[in-house]
């Protein structure tokens, strides 16, 4: 059952980890300095057309990180239209109540133009920062997901867990201005997570990083028929996936490439990556899951990809590893400016 742009928009949006970044001479911003520019990225972002940005919660000196909601809440006082949420929220080793009312408060700072996109989180680090177990992966989510959907209702809340302590019939505060703050929950390739997601009524984010995007078509078909099944109307699908936008694509190519090679290092080292060259890396340029290349380059397979996965939103994750300033500020001109329009063009045109 594919959806439309009447039932959903078409969202075109921007993320972040909050991945260090350079001066222009090649210094490496502190980390007080990184997390303001961020708060320029996402008034950028805004000034250049885009819908969504988002910040990524991480806990690491490559990606220092920890609170996107103060760093969001900074964007929406110098903003009014676009709309602000985290890509992902690491609900595992958070408190599900703590989550809602942290994007409800900004929902209220915003004027209804919050979001929160959930996660089981890839990167793990936050687990023995706050103490849970990785023994608990699973349990530990499917418990406060189905907790934050009934938080999602703005009603008394009765539930009990092993995670965390049971609410017997109690209200959450602050309630959001629409009653109902807009919730996704991002998965990666694992058929269950979808499931899980249609089940309790989320909106569904495919974070692809890797990959020719069209396999992951027979998640967003099992979504759609388990939303189906669960009798509910037709949700929007997303699609979150790394990228870099300049002139040209030679350029763009050749901007990216360092910081995606020392970014992927990096995960190797820390997480069992494969190595990887510098053909793999035209590869998914070319065929995969980088969206690297010039305004049109990048458009073209934006449209592609959410043609292919009936999605009406797409999120490019920008920046990684350390990367130049300007030219993160560039990538979000072009991207917002230049890109989004084509996207929105061409998806209308079919």
């Amino acid at each position: 059952m594919a959806t439309t742009p009447e039932e959903h928009p078409i969202v075109i949006g921007v993320d972040s980890f909050g991945d260090m970044t350079l001066d222009s001479d090649g210094t490496m911003f502190s980390q007080p300095q990184n997390i303001r520019a961020l708060v320029a990225e996402g008034v950028l972002s805004e000034e250049s057309g885009i819908d969504f940005f988002g910040l990524g919660e991480h806990h690491i000196e490559e990606m220092p990180l920890p609170a996107p909601d103060l760093v969001l809440a900074s964007i929406a006082a110098r903003t009014s239209r676009i709309h602000l949420g985290s890509a992902v929220t690491v609900l595992s080793s958070d408190d599900p109540v703590r989550v809602f009312q942290r994007y409800a408060t900004l929902d209220a700072l915003s004027s209804g133009r919050a979001e929160v996109i959930l996660g089981r989180g890839s990167s793990i680090e936050s687990f023995p920062l706050f103490g849970f177990d990785l023994a608990d992966y699973e349990r530990l989510f499917e418990e406060k997901l189905e907790l934050f959907a009934q938080l999602r209702t703005e009603q008394p809340v009765t539930w009990a867990g092993t995670t965390r302590a049971a609410l017997p019939g109690l209200q959450v505060y602050p309630r959001t201005a629409g009653g109902a703050l807009p919730t996704w929950v991002g998965v990666g390739g694992n058929p269950a997570s979808v499931v899980r997601a249609a089940k309790y009524g989320f909106p569904l984010m495919l974070a692809i990083i890797g990959g020719n995007p069209a396999r992951f078509a027979r998640l967003s078909k099992l979504y759609r028929e388990a939303t189906a099944q669960a009798g509910l109307a037709p949700l929007p699908i997303g699609v979150h996936s790394p990228g870099h936008v300049a002139a040209t694509d030679e350029e763009a190519k050749e901007q990216y490439w360092p910081t995606y090679e020392s970014f992927m290092l990096d995960a190797r080292r820390q997480r069992g990556f494969p190595a990887i060259t510098r053909e793999y890396y035209e590869h998914e340029v070319a065929h995969g899951s980088l969206y690297v290349g010039s305004p049109e380059t990048v458009a073209r397979r934006i449209a592609r990809t959410m043609t292919a996965l009936d999605a009406t939103r797409f999120d490019l994750k920008y920046g990684m590893g350390p990367m130049p300033h300007e030219l993160i500020m560039e990538n979000l001109r072009l991207f917002g400016t230049e890109v989004a329009p084509r996207v929105r063009e061409q998806l209308q045109q079919g």
